[in-house]
Order: C-alpha cells, then structure tokens, then sequence
C-alpha cells in the first residue's frame, strides 16, 4: 500500500470525547481502545498531518446525547437552540480541555505538538509530528471584559468560533434544523464585535461556522482578516442553515478565506437526512459546489470527527484515504488533491496566524 496522502484538518471534536470518556485518557489517546472516530495511532496511520482540536463545552444537564440519526432521519427537523451559558458555566470544562491539549503533548513530545504559529505546523508535519491548533468552538469561556481571551491566547489558542447552536453574549448560531437558511437572528452583539477587533489584534483566526448570516456580516465587515469557516458545506445542495450560501462563498473567494468540507452526513445529503449510506459522489458534488465558487485555492476539508455522524465509508479518520482516491478518479489531478489535503489550508494559515 502506497503511503498515505497527509492532511490538515479544519476541526475535529477529539479532545470533548478525551474529556467525557470513561476509558483511561493514554488509551483514548494513543488508540488501544479504537473507540470513537480518531486517535493517535489511527491519525499517524491515516496520514493526518494536523488540525484544529476543538474545545466545545457541552450544554449544561446534558448526559447522554441524543440519538442524532434518528431524529434527523425525517426531515423536516427543527431541533431547539441550547439556552445561553455564562462564561463562569462555560470555563471549567474549556479550562480542562485546553489542559488536555498540553497533556497530549506532553504525553506523545515526539508524535505530537500543540503550534502558535504557521511556522510552527510547518516545522511541526515536516518533522513528522501531528500539527494541532487550538480551536474554541463557541466562545462562552470568555467574559464580556474578554480578559480571559489573553489567558486562552497564552495558553495556545489560535482559532475561535464566537457561538455554537446555542446564543452567546458576543452573536447568534443557528439551529440543527432542515431546511433552513442561515439568515435568522441579529447580527453580533456589540461586545461580539469588541472580541473580533481584539481576535484580529492577538493573530487569533475567527471561524465563522454555526454564526448566523447577520453575524457573518458583521465580522467581514470589523475583521481584517481572512473569512473562513473551518467545517462547512455548500447550502446551494443542502438546504441547512448551518451550510453556506453562494453569497457568503463569494466573500470568503474575494477575503482570500477558506471553507473546510463538513464530513457530517446531515449537512451532505441533499434531503437533509442523517443516512450514512451514501456514495463518494455526495461528497465530490459538495467539493465540485466549493470548487467552483470558491476557487481551487480556498477549499479544504473540516470533518468534524468525533462530533457528528460520518459517512460509512469513511468510518473514522483512516477512512480519508477512500475520499483522496475518490477524488482522483473523480478527476482530480494530484496537484489539486495536494491543495485541498493541506496546501490550501496551511496558505490561509499563513495569512491569518501572527
């Protein structure tokens, strides 16, 4: 077997399941257990190369999550918005999650490093170690002084999504609903707007999945950066408000953003269902979608493992291998695999990074 293609992925959910399993933490990392979509051995095995490592705190009450597939297996679905939390609800679970990224370098020095910089992921693959970014998805930790921002930016982050599906004191996410449009709810709030213009000055990339069109809007127009939205698919094919519009591609092309290929089936099935017996060519009509709007050079992949429902023929994160030869017999010519495996996203980096 020929050695595997390596990638850079736009956001994964590893670290919550790191937090919430019950399994001791070494085998949840270094992949005895094979449990959930990824772990060390599979990534190295996969030829992961890096990503961003989300830090997501769950809903407050929440215990076992619900049964997804199911209730996204007949749309129409209009599941209700998480209620607001506050930052003293949200830092301790966000605090423990960020400690796990250190651990896991700690724990693998020569396998994995946690980089601040698009230098650093640079130097990081070419050494053969995992590139991890840390990423906050949903910015409840932070408190409207937004002091806890230096403290999280100390600590490593250089990706921050300001809302989940749930409201926050800085904007507005939309809900997991089918179908949908993305245009529901004001824009950012005016400390929303105050975390953009510190996140533009502290080099901290603004990730623009989950916030409403309004919100959206907003950050295009107080950031100075790159637009880009780390696990997102085209709405013009999947009519979910958490999917981009043409419109919103068009001003991520024109800010020299990126949009990282969501893998979770319900924002890939034209019907909105959360089936995942599904073929290659959903997918590449996604890809082709971004591609074509985007151009070659803003299109990567945002699988959302280990935080959503994938594909069967994907399975887990060594199942990336299928969509790279997916691809090339769709046409695609290495040097185009190559961009959308890591060039695209490690060029964006470059831009966005300080």
């Amino acid at each position: 077997m020929s050695p595997p293609i390596p990638f850079f992925d736009g956001h994964n959910d590893f670290v919550l399941r790191l937090m919430k399993t019950p399994a001791p933490r070494d085998e949840t990392w270094l992949g005895t257990g094979e449990m959930g979509h990824m772990d060390l051995s599979r990534m190295k095995e996969a030829g992961f190369a890096g990503g961003m490592f989300a830090i997501f705190v769950p809903p407050l009450g929440a215990g076992k999550p619900p049964d997804f597939k199911a209730l996204m297996a007949h749309p129409p679905y209009a599941m209700p918005m998480p209620p607001q939390m506050t930052h003293a609800e949200a830092r301790p679970d966000a605090l423990t999650m960020a400690g796990l990224l250190h651990w896991m370098e700690r724990s693998a020095p020569d396998e994995f490093k946690l980089c601040r910089s698009a230098p650093e992921i640079r130097t990081a693959m070419a050494a053969g170690r995992i590139a991890g970014v840390m990423h906050l998805e949903g910015a409840e930790a932070i408190g409207p002084d937004l002091d806890a921002l230096y403290l999280f930016h100390e600590m490593g982050l250089r990706s921050l999504g300001p809302v989940w599906s749930r409201d926050t004191i800085f904007g507005y996410g939309v809900p997991m609903a089918f179908p949908g449009s993305p245009d529901i709810g004001p824009g950012l709030t005016e400390t929303g707007k105050d975390l953009i213009r510190l996140c533009d000055e502290l080099g901290i990339m603004i990730d623009l999945s989950h916030l409403n069109e309004k919100g959206f809007d907003d950050v295009a127009a107080v950031s100075q950066a790159p637009l880009v939205a780390t696990h997102s698919n085209a709405h013009a094919i999947c009519n979910s408000p958490r999917n981009l519009t043409d419109r919103q591609l068009h001003m991520i092309r024109e800010r020299k953003g990126m949009v990282g290929l969501n893998f979770a089936t319900f924002y890939l099935n034209a019907d909105g269902r959360s089936d995942s017996d599904m073929g290659w060519d959903v997918m590449l009509r996604h890809l082709d979608h971004l591609i074509t709007e985007l151009g070659e050079d803003h299109v990567g992949l945002g699988s959302d493992f280990d935080g959503c429902i994938l594909p069967d023929l994907i399975g887990d994160v060594t199942g990336v291998r299928g969509l790279f030869a997916a691809m090339s017999a769709h046409g695609y010519d290495a040097a185009l695999i190559a961009k959308l495996a890591r060039e695209n996203w490690l060029a964006c980096l470059d831009r966005c990074l300080t």
